[in-house]
This record gives C-alpha cells, structure tokens and sequence, in this order.
C-alpha cells in the first residue's frame, strides 16, 4: 500500500493527493480475503486477455470477436453484462427496505427481454454486423441516422459508465480498503486493458466468468437463507414481517401501526407511491433493455441468427433465475441482517450504507471467506460492465461516425481499428475523471437516465425501422433525437434530480420516470416526420423495405463468422 502511496505522489501534479488517500487508506479495515480472490481474478482475467489479443487482428475480431461466441456462451455474457452490481446490490437492498415493492425492478428488468427474443434477436442478427447502428440505417441514408444512433450511444454510456465508476470506487473503497480514487483508477485502467488488447474475445470471457460467480455466490447466499427457515418460503416471509413490526415498535409506533407497517412488505406502495410513475418506470426498464448498445451489440457476436435466439433464451433463463434469488436474498437481509446489531451504525441503518444488505448477509451465513468471495465478485461485476460499456461507444465512434460517416465507408479495418483504440483510451480516462468528479453524489438517477434514454431514442427508432414500411431517414433520425431530448430534459425536471441531485425547490416535472412521457414521443415524432416526409430519398427508403424484409426474415446476405 506505502509504495503505490508513493508512486501516486511521484506521478501526480497535486501533492495533496496522495497524502489523502494514505489517510484514507488508514481509515479502512482491510478485507486480505477478498484482496486475495479480487487480485486471483484479475490475474485470470488478463491471462484470457494475452490469449485473446493473439487472435483480435482485424475490425470484425475486435468488435464482434469474429462472430464465433456460441449461442450457449453469448447468452452468459449477456446474463454477465446486465446482472451489474446494481442488480445485485440495488435489487435486494430496494427489499431490504421496502419489501415486494422491489419487485419492480427485478420485473422491469426481465420483461424488456422477450421484446428481444420475439421481436429483434433474429433481425438484427440478419441485418447487422458490428452495431445496433447498422440495423437502424440498413435502408436509409447513412450519415443522418449513424450520428443519431453515435450521439444516443455515447449519452447512454456515459450516464451508464459514471454510475458504475462511482459504485466501484465506493464498493471497494468500503470492502477492500482501497482509497475511492485509487478503485477508480484501477477500474479504469483494467477496463482499458481488456477492452484495448482483448476487445469483444476477451469482454467476453470476463463476463461469463463473472456470471458463473455471480450465480454462484448468490445460489449459495439463497440455499443457506432458506435452510434458516426449513425452506419454506411462507415461513422467510412470515420471520420478515415480524422483524420489520418489531423494529416499527422500537421505533415508537403503537402495536396495531407496526403491525401495519410490518405487513405492509408483502404489498405494493412503499417505493413507488402514484400509478403513473410505477407504470413509467417499468416502461424504461422494460423497453430501455431493449436499446441499450452494449447489450444490442452482443447479437453480432455469434455465427448466425439461430444462435442469437439461443443466447436470447439463454440469457433470460439466467437473468430471470437471478433476479428469483435477489428476492430471497432480500428478505433473507431482513431477517439475518436486521436483527444484527453489528450489521447497523448508530441510527439504526446500515453500516456502509443503504447498497450493504447482500454484501453483510453475505458476512451473516458465510463468515469472512464468504464475505471475501462476494466482495471480488462485486468487483468484477463492475468490470465486466464497464468492459462492455466502452466496447460499445468505441465502436459508435470508430465504426459508426469514423468509418461510415467521416470516411464513407472507405476506411481500412487497421485505421477503424486504431480509431477504436485511442477511443477506448480517451473514454476510459473520462470515465475515471467523472467517477473523481461525482464522488459525492447521487448518482442513483444516472441509470434510470440511461435506460429512459435507450428506451426513448434507440427502441423507437429500431422498432419502427425494422417494422414499418413508412419509416424515412428524417423520421428516424429526427424523431429519434425528439424522443432523446425528452426523456433528458424531463429527467433533469424530475424530484431525482432537480430537487436531490440540485437542490431546489419543487421539481416543475413531478414524476420520478420520464418514460411515460418521451416513449410515447419518440414514437409520436418518427411517424409524424416520416408520414410529412415527400423528399426523394423517403421515397428510396420506403421502396427498400421489401428488400431488407427479406434479409430480416431469410437472414440472405447476412454477415457470416470470420474463419479462424
């Protein structure tokens, strides 16, 4: 620790600097158990790189890993990429605290992905070959809608990115006894590296890694929570709502209030308040699944679109089976974690805040060894989606704006490949500098943000250029941008922002989701511009449906897997 203490002092301009972080590291415990198994995973995961940076030499190798992942390994990556440390940690720390109302999220998060299976997983397979932007302007003019599709990745990602920078530096900075600044700069740089040498081959590889882990870590979490209550369900429910009456009365409530407020866990309404915000904000989870680049972007990674339906499955069965175990482990938090003092600081919440209930249960049932294990497994959750993250912009700027709209079409795969690579370079140094500069934030609203962004912008656009015969490249491009703007400019409105993140007065927008609101409008503006639209290139791109219909559905012409 004394000697990166010091290697932060030589290389940093501020001298301040690392005299701040040698205080804070001696404010931390050290947890070497989980220092042990973050540093073996690391280890493992830079070995996949080398392996994989032997066998990423052109454009297709970098972005998509060739097109050779199986259906069976790409529906783990996906299960890798999604189930973030927010799922985890988020998830059943919402149940902790307000019981079945959680649920929301879990639900929200799982249904956008039959829209994948049923509706796009087989065209966009067909219809792509590196990013979701090749689906959307298959038919229209390139530049107009490539931009649209660049700029919506770019904000989606980094509202994405800067969550997951602040969640690392502040998980680690708790459970490793790391300085916050020193976690940020190692994820930044570890993300850099895999992303720089290994690209897609070696994201990959880290995220089923990370999804085998994380899956099992919290099997084991759930199986030893029921064991606690002779595996019944009914039983862990009944135990929690005893806990949380019993807590209502220390609080100073009367016996039939805390009977109230105990029962009120297994009912809706502790979370969310008012139906039109419950109904907007499982729409932007739901339909902001559907959009977000880094998940749409992993379709181009298997050979064909049989696979890509295999991964969709795949992945849904893993996401839906995880989600089944964060409600267990959430009301096992309320009955192990809730009635441990030790778990608790002086005000009755949690030690190291509100996001600790699985990381102390996990210390509950499991011990330091245990606690040691979900600590690394946190940690390269993070990883993995910050990998996949900036693999998703880098090729929005070097394929999409760089290859296609800047050189038309006339780069070399190197050149598109070294654009990619300083972007990645430039993304993950931004990405450590946001997660500096909102250290003290809330950042919670980011990712509602990003997904109200892809649910607003991306969905519409992809759903109405793969669906409609009378979508235009004005439509696309321009209601798209309507679409985007709303869902950012409502959010920044909001009691999420306006009044928590800023500070004021009452917020103009009252809901807590934009997305009942700008979805609506996205769609609203691509089919008014496209229905006004009498130029001659709408006229182009509505006369090219048929034909990418047919590759759609036919999958004729589509990209094959590069031979290896």
């Amino acid at each position: 620790m004394k000697a990166l203490l010091a290697a932060l002092a030589i290389l940093t301009p501020v001298p301040a600097f690392a005299a701040a972080l040698e205080g804070e590291a001696q404010r931390q415990p050290i947890n070497w158990v989980a220092i042990l198994m973050f540093v073996a995973f690391v280890g493992l995961t830079l070995w996949i790189t080398k392996a994989a940076a032997a066998r990423t030499r052109t454009a297709s190798d970098f972005y998509t890993a060739g097109g050779g992942i199986t259906g069976f390994q790409n529906g783990l990556a996906m299960a890798g990429d999604y189930m973030s440390a927010a799922s985890f940690l988020g998830i059943s720390a919402q149940i902790f605290n307000d019981g079945y109302d959680g649920l929301i999220y879990s639900t929200g998060f799982l249904v956008g992905w039959p829209i994948l299976l049923f509706l796009m997983a087989e065209r966009l397979r067909n219809l792509g070959r590196f990013t979701f932007a090749d689906v959307a302007s298959y038919r229209f003019a390139q530049p107009p809608v490539r931009s649209f599709a660049a700029v919506s990745t770019l904000l989606v990602v980094s509202f994405y990115l800067v969550a997951q920078m602040v969640g690392a530096g502040q998980l680690i900075k708790l459970l490793f006894g790391l300085p916050y600044a020193a976690a940020v700069l190692i994820v930044g740089g570890l993300m850099m590296l895999y992303v720089l040498f290994g690209g897609m081959r070696a994201t990959t590889w880290v995220q089923i890694i990370k999804a085998v882990m994380l899956l099992g870590g919290a099997s084991f979490m759930a199986v030893m929570v029921l064991a606690q209550t002779g595996f019944s369900l009914e039983a862990l429910f009944a135990r929690a709502v005893e806990v949380k009456t019993q807590a209502a009365i220390a609080d100073g409530a009367s016996a039939g209030q805390a009977a109230e407020q105990g029962r009120s866990i297994m009912a809706p309404g502790n979370f969310i308040k008012d139906p039109v915000s419950a109904i907007s904000f499982g729409l932007a989870l739901m339909l902001g699944t559907a959009g977000l680049p880094h998940i749409l972007m992993r379709f181009f990674t298997v050979p064909d679109a049989k696979e890509a339906r295999k991964s969709v499955l795949w992945a849904t069965g893993w996401i839906g089976y995880f989600y089944i175990l964060t409600f267990i482990i959430g009301f096992g938090a309320i009955v192990l974690v809730g009635t441990e003092g030790s778990y608790l600081d002086g005000d009755g919440g949690l030690r190291g805040g509100g996001n600790m209930a699985a990381i102390h249960l996990a210390h509950a049932i499991g011990g330091n060894a245990f606690l040691g294990f979900i600590s690394a497994v946190a940690f390269a959750t993070i990883l993995a989606v910050v990998a996949g993250l900036t693999l998703s912009a880098a090729s929005a700027v070097s394929h999409d704006l760089y290859a296609t709209v800047f050189k038309r079409g006339e780069a070399s795969s190197a050149d598109e490949l070294r654009v990619s690579r300083l972007t990645t370079l430039a993304l993950g140094a931004f990405a450590v500098l946001l997660g500096l500069v909102f250290e003290k934030q809330n950042v919670a609203f980011m990712v509602s943000l990003a997904f109200a962004l892809a649910a607003s912008g991306n969905f519409p656009v992809l759903i109405l250029s793969l669906l409609w015969s009378g979508c235009t490249t004005r439509g696309a491009a321009w209601g798209g941008t309507v679409g985007l703007l709303t869902a950012f400019v409502l959010t920044l409105l909001s009691p999420a922002v306006w009044t928590t993140t800023f500070g004021l007065d009452a917020a103009p927008f009252p809901y807590s989701s934009a997305a009942i609101f700008s979805v609506p409008a996205g769609f609203i503006a691509i089919w008014l511009i496209s229905l006004a639209d009498r130029s001659p290139r709408a006229a182009v791109d509505k006369a090219g449906y048929a034909a990418q219909r047919v590759r759609a559905e036919t999958g004729i012409g589509a990209f094959a897997a590069s031979d290896h």
